[in-house]
């Protein structure tokens, strides 16, 4: 039962974690109670409204949890037991059919013990020594949506769905409209009164194909096939049923007139000379060892199937046995599923594609053969840096082991060695950026004198992964600060191609003059807000160099960085000119200079340089002072009073704005910070003033209102 893990259900803080080997009885009928309700709700979820809400996984630990608390307490055992019915009621939507043999289900094992128990208890049953052989059919457990065919006299006359086991949906005529399902058997040994019950189900490709559909048309996104071949059988319209892409696999019967075969493999080929399609890799097998071989073959083949499959079910051959064993609770004796790993899957890694985020990463992200984990399909997964690749050598046609946990993103946990194939190559990260081609480097960390294992593009300004983010930057609030030019318009005017770099915002009002749609037409925009934004940028064409240089969105470079590079450079003429030179040959005297300016530091300086190393980005800053000329900051005042003092500023300035007292402590010498230490000389708090106000009482910093500022200042 594939479900897509949502969220996980509410549990007793009493019971329901407690081991079932430590309930009391009275506290084992109380866990019966919520479970009772918890897998009702669940098999609605799914069988009903094809929405599962938990995992595979989740759901068989609830079923036998329940099962452990019967066995241990049969006293116990509720009238609503989920071991006494499968599934749940029919919907509303859909006439009601009786099964003249209940469609029951299968009882399920999770590992090669659980399978052997199961052979041993049928030879126990039967009392048959372990040398009689003993035959099983092995075939695959179809993930998609169980069916009951009804033929009379050859004729398809009734398709229904498994429902709660003994009522289920009539769907006749929309499975009519299902090729692979025979309408008519003409075989002269085919019986006059035969139901025939299988799966129908949705291929991978099948299902990405609507769902891109559906996504298209702005209508519901299926989360996996079993739920897409669900949803579309159980359409009132059955045209809606006719245009999605359904196919049927045949594994069983239910009432008979007569059988062709007294073997379950016997039965199979009937099927099959009747026109039936059965899979393929369902085969006949006769001991343990080859029973299970055939589960480790189809597990590591599953990744190489176009349709989803969860596990490989067992079933003794021989149908006088089959009659001798019977059934117990909602499960056959005589069948049994053996489940896969519930969220882990093997699949093929078809590509490795390098996406590159807002901030200039590379990501390395796996393209995978798609494959069901957790009630998911799994296209894509993160293989994280290239580090990552490298320790866990994955190569582009490798099989890999895919593990996918609750929401967790899918990861590769390895490949698997013994099925790469000769041709496989390890993989080379890229050392430029596959989306503008600048250079992309790994920074060392100043903290661990390694280099960071995410590698970045050093194209901020061109690269079409970082454009709209670096603009967003670019008119910030302490950058150009731009009035009516913030996030919103720079991404529509983005999206909308008017501005792709820097330059663009300062040339926008004259290209607008000459463009046949004028901004003071397109929704939202009047002639009065256009005039007012081109002012707005006009007025910021003499920012200062500290703004301008902090506007360019160099990484390591923040305001404070900005403010030190313009006050040591002096002007953007020498800023330029060292930059350049520096970025040239790291040996060189000016990066030496670079690197040894106060609070820069080796991990800014690599920064600059790199960014000033890519053309691209010189390209932009050369194209930008066309159409601005960034002026050099006042001249500090190294005789103030404040000079080389750290001063804090909070709360609610009246005399000016946070920023233009900010600039005037810069100006007369002071040093800025954002917070309280030790090391801090006046706090100046204005009303409203709140936690630093507070810490500078207790470290005993000086205290003072804005007018006390303002007298201390001069």
């Amino acid at each position: 039962m594939a479900k897509k893990p949502v969220k996980k259900p509410v549990k007793s803080a009493t019971t329901a974690d407690k081991p079932v080997e430590a309930l009391t009885e009275a506290e084992a009928a109380k866990e019966l109670a919520r479970l009772a309700t918890e897998i009702a709700r669940n098999d609605a979820l799914y069988y009903q409204q094809d929405a599962p809400v938990i995992s595979d996984a989740a759901y068989d630990r609830l079923r036998q949890r329940n099962e452990a608390i019967e066995a241990r307490f049969p006293k116990l055992v509720r009238a609503d037991s989920p071991t006494k019915r499968v599934g749940a009621a029919p919907v509303d939507g859909f006439g009601k059919v009786t099964h003249r043999v209940p469609m029951l289900s299968l009882g399920n094992v999770f590992d090669d013990e659980g399978v052997r128990e199961f052979v041993d208890r049928i030879r126990r049953f039967l009392g048959l020594d372990a040398d009689v052989p003993l035959d099983f059919t092995t075939e695959p457990k179809i993930d998609g949506l169980s069916i009951g065919l009804r033929y009379e006299g050859g004729c398809l006359v009734q398709a229904a769905t498994r429902g709660d086991g003994y009522v289920g949906e009539d769907v006749t005529v929309n499975v009519m409209t299902i090729g692979d399902i025979p309408k008519q058997v003409k075989a002269r040994d085919f019986p006059d009164s035969f139901e025939v019950r299988g799966e129908i189900y949705m291929s991978h490709s099948a299902f990405a194909a609507l769902d891109a559909e559906q996504e298209k048309a702005g209508a519901k996104i299926f989360a996996n096939p079993r739920n897409a071949a669900a949803g579309s059988l159980r359409q009132l319209d059955p045209s809606v049923t006719a245009s999605r892409p359904l196919q049927f696999f045949a594994y069983a019967w239910g009432e008979a007139a007569s059988l062709p075969a007294d073997t379950q493999w016997g039965v199979y080929e009937a099927f099959a000379k009747w026109g039936f399609p059965l899979n393929p890799l369902a085969k006949l097998t006769n001991s343990l060892d080859e029973m299970l071989g055939i589960y480790r073959e189809i597990e590591e083949g599953r990744a190489g199937l176009d349709y989803d499959i969860d596990g490989v079910v067992y079933k003794l051959d021989r149908l006088d046995l089959q009659e001798r064993l019977g059934f117990v609770s909602r499960s056959p004796r005589w069948a049994i599923a053996h489940k896969f790993p519930a969220e882990k899957a093997m699949t093929i890694l078809r590509d490795i594609e390098i996406q590159v985020g807002r901030t200039g990463a590379l990501t390395p992200v796996a393209k995978l053969e798609p494959v069901t984990v957790g009630g998911v399909v799994v296209q894509n997964a993160t293989l994280h840096n290239e580090d990552e690749i490298a320790r866990k050598d994955v190569r582009i046609g490798d099989t890999v082991l895919l593990q996918r946990a609750g929401d967790v993103i899918p990861q590769i946990l390895g490949p698997v060695l013994d099925k790469r194939p000769k041709s496989a190559k390890p993989f080379v990260f890229p050392t430029v950026c596959p989306a503008c081609g600048s250079h992309a480097v790994r920074e060392i960390n100043p903290n661990t004198g390694r280099e960071d294992a995410v590698r970045r593009c050093t194209g901020g300004l061109i690269c079409p992964a970082q454009r709209a983010e670096r603009l967003k930057h670019f008119v910030s609030r302490n950058a150009f600060d731009i009035e009516g030019l913030g996030e919103k318009n720079i991404q529509s005017f983005y999206d909308e191609g008017l501005i792709q770099s820097p330059p663009d915002i300062f040339t926008l009002a004259a290209r607008d003059a000459k463009a046949e749609t004028k901004l003071a037409e397109r929704e939202g925009w009047g002639e009065t807000s256009v005039q007012k934004l081109f002012d707005a940028i006009a007025a910021r064409r003499n920012v200062t160099l500290d703004r301008f240089i902090y506007a360019l969105g160099i990484r390591h470079v923040g305001e404070i960085t900005g403010r030190l590079l313009a006050r040591n450079y002096g002007s953007i003429e020498h800023f330029l000119e060292a930059t350049a030179e520096a970025a040239q040959d790291r040996e060189s005297t000016a990066y030496t200079e670079l690197e040894n300016i106060d609070g820069i530091g080796p991990t800014a300086a690599a920064a600059i340089a790199d960014f000033f190393g890519e053309p691209h980005n010189v390209q932009v800053v050369h194209d930008l002072l066309k159409e601005v000329s960034p002026k050099p900051l006042a001249a500090v005042d190294k005789g103030s009073p404040v000079s080389g003092k750290t001063v804090v500023f909070t709360g609610t300035l009246e005399h000016m704005t946070r920023a233009e007292a900010k600039a005037q402590a810069e100006r007369l010498g002071a040093k800025v910070a954002g917070s309280v230490s030790k090391n801090t000389d006046y706090v100046v708090a204005g009303p409203g003033a709140g936690s630093k106000l507070k810490n500078a009482k207790e470290l005993g910093v000086d205290v003072l209102t804005e007018d006390e500022w303002l007298k201390l200042i001069g």
